[in-house]
């Protein structure tokens, strides 16, 4: 994971104007959607998951897989398209996964994924668009 600074900024008027009320409450306000409620978790072409907020490429879909908790997951990013901070919200302790562009939450990385990385960058549909090849 890169630690990346921030590219640029925007107003917290700007994020409302340009995300739906979902977007903004999960990449601005660090929610998660509900499991299962984006169609991005069962995508299977070709292509690149990209941050709704900047269009930074975030993933391949090459790393894309199916982890069964309703959410896209992948094992490794784009080398330097994420950050990772601390989260010590809801009694636990995770790292959070961030746009290392925009500073858009994008949902949690744990350590129960697939080989080779046997990592599961767990990422909110609602935080990505997908660019097919």
């Amino acid at each position: 994971m890169s630690t990346t600074t921030q590219a640029f900024t925007r107003t917290d008027a700007e994020w409302r104007k340009m995300l739906t009320p979902e977007q903004y409450r999960v990449m601005r306000g660090h929610g998660t959607e509900a499991p299962g409620s984006c169609a991005l978790d069962h995508e299977k072409r070709a292509g690149t998951f990209v941050c709704v907020g900047c269009d930074q490429p975030l993933f391949r879909s090459g790393f894309k897989f199916n982890s069964g908790t309703g959410w896209p997951s992948f094992n490794d990013p784009i080398e330097g398209s994420v950050a990772s901070t601390v989260d010590r919200s809801h009694g636990m302790i995770r790292t959070e996964v961030h746009c290392s562009r925009c500073e858009s939450h994008l949902g949690h990385v744990f350590e129960d994924g697939p080989p080779p990385t046997h990592l599961r960058y767990c990422i909110n549909g609602v935080a990505m668009s997908f660019m097919p090849d």
